[in-house]
């Protein structure tokens, strides 16, 4: 799961992906990074933990780091929430194989309509459970669709 700094929307995906697979006792590995460094060792924003607290999901034991491009070779799949983001990740890339890993979080939700995880970061609480939806709804379908 990626998103910018790593401390709002992909923990958010992180900690609810996580509950889904573990819910549905499915043995999936799951972790997330931020395509920039700006808050690298942080825990996410307290926002964040709230939303995810209100819905039984806990993520406050999270640290924040930056994508490395070692990630291609230890995930699947990897999840970004926007278009900026995976198209930075898509720089990385160093072939086809690599390139196919990078998916839009909604996509499974949303298909070839290419619907952007909005960043919360300057919103209120409001933003961030209109984001936790997305995410969770989103989830929801990729655990449906590839893993069930």
């Amino acid at each position: 799961m990626v998103c910018l700094g790593n401390i709002c929307r992909s923990p958010l995906a992180e900690g609810i992906f996580r509950d889904k697979s573990n819910y549905r006792k499915l043995n999936i590995i799951v972790d997330s990074a931020g395509t920039s460094d700006f808050h690298v060792g942080a825990t996410p924003d307290y926002r964040s933990i709230e939303v995810a607290r209100k819905n039984n999901v806990g993520i406050s034991n999270l640290t924040a780091r930056k994508f490395t491009v070692t990630d291609f070779s230890h995930f699947d799949y990897i999840f970004v929430m926007d278009l900026n983001n995976y198209n930075e990740l898509f720089k990385l890339t160093s072939d086809d194989a690599e390139r196919k890993k990078i998916i839009l979080l909604s996509e499974f939700l949303y298909p070839k309509q290419k619907i952007q995880v909005p960043d919360p970061y300057y919103g209120d609480e409001k933003d961030f459970e209109t984001v936790y939806k997305l995410i969770e709804d989103s989830c929801e379908k990729i655990i449906e669709q590839l893993f069930l």
